[in-house]
């Protein structure tokens, strides 16, 4: 189980890659896809969105390398899952509250299939950060 999550928690490097994108040029990173199209979404929300790339460059690196030290056997993987499990859960539901309320509140926030991406992204994160910090602290309690 442990090797399982340390590859779902290492192909994490690749949303830290387009958090970056974002951060050092938006243009290039929705032209790629990694954020919505300017003409799909309000302004507040593209704003929004560089804001929180700009922090997930602060912690979004922890869960990768936590999954990088699961499949090294490191001994501080558990640790590296806990923290970065934790950061990475709340990290997909936050996001998700927070395209919910915007969307409550009339503002457009990407097309019907960029909504569909973001919904497949915030879920993999919860999914994966959960899996880490559930499998970290059986570790640590064990």
């Amino acid at each position: 189980m442990r090797m399982l999550v340390g590859i779902l928690c290492s192909v994490l490097w690749l949303l830290y890659l387009g958090q970056l994108t974002t951060v050092v040029n938006l243009k290039m990173a929705q032209r790629l896809g990694l954020q919505e199209r300017p003409s799909n979404v309000d302004r507040l929300h593209i704003g929004l969105e560089v804001w929180a790339a700009r922090w997930d460059l602060m912690w979004l690196w922890v869960l990768p390398l936590a999954g990088i030290l699961m499949l090294l056997d490191h001994p501080w993987w558990p640790y590296a899952a806990m923290i970065g499990g934790g950061a990475t859960f709340d990290t997909g539901g936050r996001e998700a509250a927070k395209v919910l309320g915007l969307r409550q509140h009339g503002i457009r926030t990407g097309s019907a299939a960029e909504r569909r991406l973001a919904w497949g992204v915030f879920g993999y994160m919860s999914l994966v950060g959960g899996l880490a910090l559930t499998l970290g602290f059986a570790e640590v309690t064990r």
